[in-house]
């Protein structure tokens, strides 16, 4: 798990803009709903998310966090 959750860490830092975790498509890139409305994920795999906020005018994500979001 600490290898593709330090790589997708990685992109997210990487990213200029939320578009750029459109790839790769394993990714996932999706908007939350409900209580995490304003929130997007990406995949670290089959159970586990990134989760975090997108910063347009600084061109980063904030408040990230790693969770089992389905649970």
């Amino acid at each position: 798990m600490e290898k593709p959750l330090k790589r997708k860490l990685q992109m997210l830092k990487a990213a200029h803009a939320l578009r750029d975790l459109k790839v790769p498509p394993g990714n996932m890139l999706e908007p939350l709903k409900g209580d995490l409305l304003g929130h997007w994920s990406i995949r670290v795999n089959k159970q586990w998310r990134l989760i975090f906020q997108w910063d347009d005018e600084a061109k980063e994500a904030y408040d990230v966090y790693f969770d089992d979001y389905h649970r």
